[in-house]
């Protein structure tokens, strides 16, 4: 009988993937720090991150060769593997993308779409690797969460499934909204504090309800199940369209867009929680 502590089906190999800069390191930190995995979030500029060990790495600032770590959560052994995003190191994303049961795709809110980005991911699409994109840096002047979407469809020429939508932006950036209950989470202090809710504002709820509408029809397209629902005119329950996502996401059919935040203030709670949208890989 095996010892293991996870069995096989419950690890997961993810990838973190993006152009340099968009916040991958930054991003992995914060998931380390609120899966418990270390007790400070490490900083780039100080040299201080786990992912970053090479004395190169700390002085230049940038990720020069793919680390991999692990963090535990809800059940699941995760083994996190943090890629270059210089144009110089492509060779390293793609040594890591043969290995990886998914990748989390980070885009700069402000830059949308970079040159690296277009180029990541058509290794991954090589190599088949499902995909989900983190909307990152949402809290920086000039972030456009529609403009990046369009970006990911145009220059990416993907299907996107937007599963949340930014409560404000730049200096009005509040956190997101979950489209599936339409549940607004605001920022993530601790592994020990829960994440702050509230609810949708007024002045939010059209357009929620507009990529909602999205979000369903784009499943339809790719979904049986959503499809017989949908020319019914009956409304699926959560779980079912969680697990609809799930599937197409798996099957590279479209690609979730969520995680709308700050790097400096992503909740893993929102990322990885089977309680939330953000779920694709962990089942």
């Amino acid at each position: 009988m095996s010892d293991r502590k996870y069995p096989l089906e419950r690890v997961r190999n993810i990838g973190i993937i993006a152009h340099i800069d968009a916040g991958k390191t930054t991003t992995t930190e914060r998931i380390l720090y609120l899966t418990k995995r270390t007790h400070k979030i490490g900083n780039i500029d100080e040299g201080t991150t786990v992912m970053d060990w090479m004395e190169q790495e700390k002085a230049r600032g940038i990720t020069i060769t793919s680390a991999a770590t692990s963090a535990y959560w809800n059940g699941h052994h995760l083994n996190i593997i943090d890629t270059p995003g210089h144009v110089d190191f492509t060779a390293e994303v793609e040594r890591s993308l043969r290995v990886l049961d998914g990748g989390v795709v980070v885009f700069d809110g402000v830059a949308g779409v970079e040159a690296q980005s277009e180029t990541v991911w058509r290794q991954a699409s090589r190599y088949g690797v499902p995909r989900i994109c983190f909307i990152n840096k949402m809290d920086r002047t000039g972030a456009n969460y529609e403009r990046t979407l369009g970006m990911i469809a145009e220059r990416l020429k993907a299907k996107y499934l937007p599963l949340q939508i930014p409560i404000g932006c730049a200096e009005t950036f509040r956190g997101n909204c979950d489209l599936l209950d339409f549940k607004c989470y605001g920022m993530d202090n601790s592994p020990e504090e829960p994440v702050e809710t509230f609810d949708l504002p007024a002045a939010e709820k059209e357009r929620a309800v507009k990529f909602r509408n999205m979000m369903i029809e784009r499943l339809a397209e790719e979904d049986d199940e959503v499809m017989e629902a949908y020319l019914a005119g009956e409304e699926l329950p959560i779980e079912k369209l969680k697990a609809a996502i799930r599937r197409v996401c798996l099957a590279n059919k479209a690609i979730p867009n969520s995680f709308l935040f700050s790097d400096l203030t992503c909740p893993v709670n929102n990322c990885i929680s089977p309680k939330s949208s953000g779920r694709c890989f962990l089942k």
